[in-house]
């Protein structure tokens, strides 16, 4: 007998947190969260809760753990769309359909006491979170950004009613086998042929300074029809800073500016943190901060962040200018290769950009949709 409880209690919510520490601790793919991050989404104060309302849940069977999910009602979205739909997410549970059965039970019960008529994800509450379900790449190791799960999960919710509504693919990008310089000609006659111009910084603050206002703009512009995607808040911006300036190097920053120091282009990546933060379970311990800053330092594998184009420039032949910007930054680095992390499949225009390297897609990920009957 599976019972299915709402997170109410401290140790409802340390049981919530800790549930995917033991599930995944002897799998070799999983990287952990950061714990301090995760525990951020209990308290009333939290960055997303201003548009957003949730719910946790826990299964237990005899006592002992078996699952949990978490339901998101994201307003801002729903009121983009004009759509009345629950997100799902943080979902794990043991190999038990059971267990599956009455955490999407109860998700889908509280979509309906909320007047929604849809349930789909994994989603977080915007799209700097988790999202998307593996399956495909489950003998991959996950990179900081994704979140790993079992080849199992895709049965689990498929027989719960739910069927595909996105996919995501994933690539390793190596260096070219041959390089005859044609990239990064065809780069600098369009910067020339448009008069665009790298921006520069003298520290991460002075980048923030300088750009900040535009970078954001640009993501809402750029991002604003993507699946998934909500509008910044104030709180999200700070929560993005922040971010940036704990782990971000300004050598794997580019920044494309118009004859107005206006910004058309940004590409962001960092070193990967997945090595670093698996031993410590996502915790900031001495020494996690030490293999962190090690990592930061010298990367072997780099992690896309995003990559954004001002629409008004997408057919001018902007992407060579970030293809070249990214082959160079690979060579000059000499890290293995880099992880695009998520691009939605149908997003021609990113993954025609990595025909230009040598890519191999390793990964794919999936967004479910469920309508609710009445």
């Amino acid at each position: 007998m599976v019972s299915v409880m709402e997170v109410t209690t401290k140790k409802q919510q340390r049981e919530f947190l800790d549930f995917p520490l033991a599930l995944y601790k002897d799998c070799p793919y999983f990287v952990p969260p950061l714990y301090s991050d995760e525990k951020k989404m209990f308290r009333p104060d939290y960055v997303y809760y201003d548009t957003c309302e949730s719910v946790f849940y826990n299964a237990y069977r005899d006592g002992r753990m078996v699952g949990r999910i978490q339901g998101i009602l994201q307003k801002a979205h729903n009121e983009k769309t004009g759509e009345k739909r629950i997100r799902f997410t943080r979902f794990d549970a043991i190999d038990d359909q059971e267990v599956a059965d009455a955490l999407f039970a109860a998700v889908e019960q509280w979509a309906r006491q909320k007047g929604m008529d849809t349930v789909c994800g994994p989603l977080g509450f915007s799209d700097l979170e988790r999202e998307g379900l593996l399956i495909e790449g489950f003998d991959e190791l996950s990179t900081f950004e994704e979140q790993y799960s079992y080849d199992y999960y895709p049965k689990l919710i498929e027989h719960c009613g739910y069927g595909k509504e996105v996919d995501w693919e994933e690539r390793k990008i190596y260096l070219p086998d041959q390089d005859d310089g044609t990239l990064e000609k065809m780069s600098k006659f369009i910067m020339e042929r448009y008069h665009l111009h790298f921006g520069e910084a003298k520290n991460k603050r002075d980048f923030i300074n300088r750009y900040g206002a535009d970078f954001f703009e640009l993501l809402d512009r750029g991002y604003k029809d993507i699946y998934g995607t909500v509008p910044f808040t104030e709180g999200m911006r700070k929560m993005l800073i922040d971010n940036f300036m704990l782990i971000i190097e300004l050598k794997y920053v580019g920044v494309v500016l118009d004859e107005q120091n206006k910004v058309v282009l940004l590409g962001l990546l960092f070193p990967s943190l997945s090595k670093a933060i698996q031993p410590s379970k996502g915790k900031l311990t001495p020494l996690a901060l030490v293999r962190i800053l090690r990592g930061l330092r010298h990367p072997k594998i780099l992690d896309f962040g995003l990559i954004a184009v001002d629409p008004d420039w997408a057919n001018r032949g902007i992407a060579t200018i970030a293809s070249a910007h990214i082959l160079k930054l690979l060579r000059q680095e000499g890290v293995e290769y880099a992880e695009t992390n998520l691009n939605l499949e149908d997003n021609h225009s990113i993954i025609n950009m990595w025909k230009r390297f040598k890519a191999v897609q390793h990964k794919r990920r999936r967004s479910y949709i469920k309508h609710l009957e009445g």
